[in-house]
């Protein structure tokens, strides 16, 4: 069963580098990062034209724009014309393919605020989560978070200005040596993640902005 989804996803990538001349584009930018990438530039109408809902993706390396081409529940796979996977829930990457260090899986506490939304998070609430790490198959390594709420920050993204509630997320992995900060910038009224930073592995941190977004249901 998985290789007939990952076969699926290869021919929608097929279909994404054929068909969108923007996401090619992108991914070329991405992958000339020793060259040092131009910042993309993208206009909502270059978005428009590309029948899927769409990220911004920025890594170390570049900038890309990812398609939503599959949904499983609340699991949402992003994909690249070159193949890269992110998969998210409720906002959160929990696992990614085809990077340079790879999140082979997530799973989340029972009391996670992912669950109900981070507008309705208590602020200073604490979580756990369980990651494994494709290099050195690393299983069931434990993440906590503390979770604090900032306050309402104006985002622009494409030619429009959202007024955000900014949640930042200090994040430490003992067995790891490693600590972070993820920030999200969420809908107020739903919790929608309009915009993230996150610290992935220790060595992979995304960007990630919504272009195009796939709402779904509100929390």
């Amino acid at each position: 069963m998985k290789l007939l989804q990952f076969a699926a996803l290869a021919g929608a990538a097929l279909s994404l580098s054929a068909c969108n001349p923007l996401m090619q584009a992108s991914w070329d930018t991405l992958r000339a990062a020793t060259q040092g990438p131009k910042p993309l530039e993208l206009t909502q109408a270059q978005v428009d034209a590309v029948p899927y809902y769409q990220i911004k993706l920025q890594t170390q390396g570049g900038e890309a724009v990812m398609a939503l081409v599959r949904r499983q529940g609340d699991l949402q796979f992003w994909l690249a014309s070159t193949h890269q996977v992110l998969m998210m829930r409720d906002g959160l990457v929990v696992r990614t393919t085809g990077f340079g260090d790879n999140l082979a899986g997530t799973r989340l506490g029972t009391n996670s605020p992912f669950h109900t939304g981070l507008h309705k998070l208590a602020d200073g609430q604490r979580s756990e989560r369980w990651i494994d790490l494709a290099s050195g198959y690393r299983l069931g390594i434990p993440v906590q978070s503390s979770f604090h709420k900032v306050g309402l920050e104006r985002v622009s993204i494409l030619e429009r200005d959202y007024d955000l509630l900014r949640v930042d997320e200090d994040i430490r992995a003992p067995l790891l040596g490693f600590s972070a900060t993820n920030k999200y910038w969420v809908d107020p009224k739903d919790g929608f993640v309009m915009q993230s930073l996150q610290q992935v592995t220790p060595d992979l941190q995304v960007a990630i902005t919504q272009l195009r977004p796939y709402r779904g249901a509100g929390k």
